[in-house]
């Protein structure tokens, strides 16, 4: 299972880190947590084919987290037409908007989007990879996701109202091979109690604001200290799990 970050920022766009987008690949399978930035844009920029994406899992919907989402639906209606990915999104509404939205911007394809609602629990699997959704508090309908593949796990929190409180902890009983974490809402050092009782095998942190990146320095020392690797993601940064 291969994990590439197509963009690793916070709220807003930085001078070199696009809005959240992590693209997962399981053989010549693609999966994509979160469309914050064009997820078309670095699929073409790798000559990876678009009609390998099979599925999309929506953490909640700030744009920050699904800009690039209409985008690639409209795409896939009117030219990349061999993609059918499922699209699973936290709020239902949301494909009636991006149907309006295609209507309006004169795209009259009748191509037949796959829609899932996400709920707690297993939202997808398709027998290579498996996705587990765990509700958070950072928003209406958020989640983090625990995705499955090749014998490995790994724990996305998507974003938190603050993990003293409110950590998909049950993700981390499932005993992930690696938990990516944000921290553009608090500093990172706030997982410090989680990670003290955990004790994760492996920590990335992404989505990380500039008034945090001192925390996330801070975090990852203190976790590899204590033999933990832990790092910090930059757009176009991939790993294996």
């Amino acid at each position: 299972m291969k994990i590439t970050f197509i963009g690793s920022s916070h709220g807003v766009p930085e001078p070199n880190r696009k809005c959240t987008c992590i693209m997962i690949e399981v053989g010549e399978n693609v999966y994509f947590v979160d469309m914050g930035t064009s997820a078309i844009d670095g699929l073409r920029a790798r000559n990876i084919p678009v009609d390998a994406v099979k599925g999309i899992f929506i953490t909640h919907m700030h744009g920050d987290h699904t800009n690039g989402l209409i985008q690639f639906i409209d795409l896939i209606t009117w030219y990349f037409t061999s993609c059918d990915p499922v699209v699973c999104l936290p709020r239902m509404e949301a494909a009636r908007i991006i149907d309006e939205w295609l209507k309006l911007t004169m795209n009259e394809d009748e191509k037949e989007i796959r829609y899932r609602q996400t709920k707690e629990g297993v939202i997808f699997d398709d027998g290579v990879l498996k996705v587990s959704a765990i509700p958070t508090k950072h928003a209406h309908d958020a989640f983090a996701y625990l995705v499955e593949a090749e014998g490995k796990k790994m724990l996305y929190t998507g974003d938190l109202a603050n993990p003293k409180f409110d950590f998909p902890v049950a993700g981390l009983e499932a005993d992930p091979d690696i938990v990516i974490c944000e921290s553009a809402h608090f500093p990172a050092t706030d997982y410090a109690e989680v990670f003290d009782k955990y004790k994760p095998k492996k920590v990335c942190f992404t989505h990380y604001s500039d008034r945090f990146l001192g925390s996330v320095l801070e975090m990852c020392k203190e976790l590899n200290d204590k033999g933990i690797p832990a790092l910090r993601a930059a757009d176009n940064f991939e790993f294996n799990v």
